[in-house]
């Protein structure tokens, strides 16, 4: 505490003189005030009443004004004021609804003036006017605010705000008969004294109880308010309404306002529970305080400056049962530890960037924006000459990456939400029109994936090749399908015995060793598939040999080495157990002479590269037998999961919609109903309201399924009285007559019900229908033009 600044300031001829400093007090204090010199002040509260003297490096307790055998309610005060023009002068707010006025100058010990018993809760502020030596205001828990004249025992006048409490009430410095009121309501009134039946000015000021309220000591129609909401707002009270022209958010309730003395834009402020600090504010900078004063243990209770014309010594009480002097030079500059940079996305995706000055190197090339929708790139923010803490390099630059608006365009995920099939076919088929729907829109990465759940999950037997291979490369050849390996169900007709001798006459072969334990199945040069330029050519079975052996190259396809090698043999399962029985071969010798396979041939093989090789080409049947249904799901679920990380939620809920209790079951319950709400979320906001629906109906999640009957209310009118039903049958309360009675057949509607908007007379959808075939009138008669939508 040595280490602390001390100050010395001159005002008139009087100095001031002092240092940081504290004393123990003994209870919290609920307020404190100063008296006119800045030599004393007051700390008040529920268990204290005392005045101490301000010395230079310490607090001197001068007088307890807590006197008598017996303790009073009248000594538990809520607010306390010392008047600026006469220094014996005290006034207290009690908690019992009294207000008790103080004579220093008295000879006893007992130094208690006047009491004022006409509020009937507890008084929560004071106030003396500032020329005025015996006019009092009070403002109270009850609602009403009263002036005292000194001189008299009663109030001269009330004032009701109509409102349940009144938290502060100060009058204006500059405006002689005018007094600001705040209340719980969030209003906040201006009155004139000399009206008392009826306020002067009205407006909402926050949005929760208001707290406290300062006019400031220059600027005639400055009004600053705090309030429970966190803000502390400043109203200009010129114009002929009340104009907030500046806002302060801080991190809680705000207690008590005091605007700085010689400085126009400072205000300091304090916190009703939670934050124990005081911060003095630059309202014209709001985002972070001037200044910060970190020395209470709990929340501070009262802050008063010194002196009317010193900026430099703040006075504070708290709950911690301490008094505080602070000098302004000993403060904390929260702007120390502030994080000089700044991010943030603009409405358009730009990117700007803020940081220091020094850390923007100098780069010759920027070019400022020349668009009609932003400020330019680069700008710097000058110092203020007139801010307290000149020696802050508070310079700034700020830089904006601009984004082509093209590239955040959401087109595709309209189209794709608007296209996608997620219920209604068969799950091949849905996998196939999506893959389709999203290759359309050139995400290929989407399209495969659909491509892929459609492998894992659904027969291939039962879908056609055409529609296998729409996903497949340039120069794809639509493959037929092959359940099994056996020759036997080939047909015949696929071969060409002219390629196969051409193959063995002008390209590379080798003689492949077989042991007993092999089989081999050569199923050369199948036949061209309409509209493809290439062979699509198989190499089925187990062959022993080297890798290099089992790729034959044709030379006079010019585009063969371009081509990707085919999977080796090896990595496909076995089709059959291999037993050691040379008999296994007699089905081949038996087709020697087959067009397909030769006897010459059988050892032989001469493999042709393809143009290009699909995973689409593999039968479902090769792992349908070995593999659980299940075994593909946990890396579908990584999928999705990787998908929704991306930011991508309309892929993970479509996926997850069409595989229904295929993939539900991996996926916990909270996961899926946030992709849900996500996605349904971003429909909306394009408007999309009818997919948003389907969705919701589709969903798999409980939570998600009943939103729509969770926001949906239907107020029904009886027909015949007009008036609102109730919910409990189909029988007017009022008139005793069923609501809801179709026009055509008489009868109670207990389902789908129309009725025409002109005349309320309606019925069954199927015979409302029907009658309009034959007439436009009204069936109930009525005479009607009767039209339906």
């Amino acid at each position: 505490m040595e280490k602390m600044a001390r100050v010395t300031t001159a005002l008139g001829g009087n100095a001031l003189t002092g240092r940081t400093m504290f004393c123990h007090l003994d209870a919290p204090a609920n307020a404190i005030s100063v008296c006119r010199d800045a030599a004393q002040v007051v700390v008040a509260g529920r268990n204290i009443f005392k005045i101490y003297s301000i010395e230079e490096d310490q607090f001197v307790e001068k007088l307890n004004l807590r006197v008598g055998r017996k303790p009073s309610l009248n000594f538990s005060c809520a607010d306390v004021v010392w008047h600026q023009m006469d220094e014996n002068l005290l006034a207290t707010a009690a908690t019992n609804g009294v207000v008790v006025t103080w004579n220093l100058g008295k000879p006893s010990r007992n130094k208690q003036d006047q009491l004022f018993t006409e509020h009937k809760r507890t008084v929560n502020k004071v106030c003396f006017h500032p020329t005025e030596v015996y006019m009092l205001l009070s403002g109270s828990q009850d609602g009403y605010m009263k002036c005292f004249d000194l001189r008299k025992k009663d109030s001269v006048s009330t004032f009701s705000g109509q409102s349940e409490s009144v938290r502060d009430v100060q009058f204006s410095i500059r405006d002689y008969f005018t007094f600001a009121a705040t209340f719980e309501n969030g209003n906040v009134q201006l009155w004139d004294i000399r009206r008392p039946d009826r306020y002067e000015r009205m407006f909402t000021a926050h949005n929760g109880p208001v707290f406290c309220c300062d006019w400031h000591p220059e600027d005639r129609g400055w009004l600053a308010t705090g309030g429970r909401d966190k803000m502390v707002k400043v109203w200009d009270m010129n114009t002929t309404r009340a104009k907030e022209i500046y806002c302060v958010q801080t991190i809680a309730s705000v207690a008590r306002v005091k605007w700085r003395p010689e400085c126009k834009h400072h205000i300091a402020t304090c916190s009703m529970m939670v934050d124990h600090n005081i911060y003095v504010w630059d309202v014209r900078r709001p985002f972070i305080p001037s200044a910060m004063f970190e020395e209470h243990k709990d929340v501070t209770t009262g802050i008063v400056w010194r002196h009317l014309h010193d900026p430099y010594f703040l006075l504070s009480g708290s709950k911690d049962s301490t008094l505080y002097q602070h000098i302004f030079k000993d403060a904390s500059q929260p702007i120390d530890r502030a994080n000089p940079e700044g991010l943030c996305y603009s409405l358009y995706g730009d990117l700007a960037f803020a940081a220091k000055e020094s850390l923007i190197s100098s780069d010759s090339n920027r070019k400022p924006y020349i668009g009609d929708r932003r400020h330019p790139i680069f700008f710097k923010r000058k110092l203020d000459p007139t801010e307290q803490f000149e020696y802050i390099s508070s310079s700034s630059t700020l830089s904006v990456f601009e984004t082509d608006v093209e590239s955040g365009s959401m087109d595709w995920f309209v189209h794709t939400a608007k296209q996608y099939a997620l219920a209604g076919r068969p799950l091949a088929e849905l996998c196939d029109h999506n893959a389709k729907v999203a290759k359309g829109l050139d995400r290929n990465q989407v399209a495969q994936t659909w491509t892929m759940l459609r492998i894992i999950y659904s027969s291939l037997s039962t879908v056609s090749s055409a529609n296998l291979n729409h996903s497949m490369g340039k120069g794809s050849t639509a493959l037929p399908l092959m359940n099994s390996f056996n020759l036997k169900d080939i047909p015949s007709g696929l071969g060409s015995e002219s390629r196969l001798d051409r193959s063995k006459g002008e390209s590379r072969t080798e003689n492949i060793l077989m042991d007993s334990s092999s089989t081999l199945i050569n199923n050369e040069d199948n036949e061209e598939t309409e509209g493809s330029d290439v062979p699509a050519d198989y190499l089925l079975g187990d062959v022993e040999a080297d890798e290099d052996d089992l790729y034959m190259m044709d030379h006079e396809n010019p585009h063969a080495e371009e081509q990707e090698y085919s999977l080796p043999q090896e990595a496909f399962p076995l089709r059959h157990e291999i037993v050691d029985n040379p008999s296994a071969l007699d089905h081949l010798q038996d087709k020697a002479d087959s067009p397909h396979v030769s006897g010459n041939e059988a050892e032989t093989v001469s493999l042709t590269p393809v143009e290009s090789f699909s995973l689409i080409s593999i039968s479902h049947s090769l792992y349908e037998n070995r593999l659980p249904s299940d075994f593909f799901n946990p890396i579908v679920r990584d999928t999705l999961l990787f998908y929704a990380e991306q930011g991508d939620v309309q892929t993970a809920v479509s996926v997850l919609i069409v595989l229904g209790d295929r993939i539900r079951k991996e996926i916990d319950e909270q996961t899926q109903e946030h992709w849900y709400t996500s996605y349904i979320d971003l429909l909306q906001r394009f408007q999309l309201w009818n997919i948003s629906n389907e969705v919701i109906k589709l969903s798999t999640c409980r939570a998600i399924n009943c939103l729509n009957q969770a926001s949906t209310t239907l107020h029904v009118n009886c027909s015949n009285c007009k008036r609102p039903m109730s919910n409990r049958g189909w029988i007017c309360d009022r008139c005793r007559q069923c609501a809801s009675m179709c026009a055509v057949c008489h009868h109670v509607v207990k389902g789908l019900f129309v009725w025409c908007q002109g005349c309320s007379h309606g019925g069954h959808l199927q015979h409302i229908m029907k009658w309009l075939e034959t007439s436009s009138h009204c069936p109930a008669g009525c005479g009607h033009l009767c039209e339906y939508t």
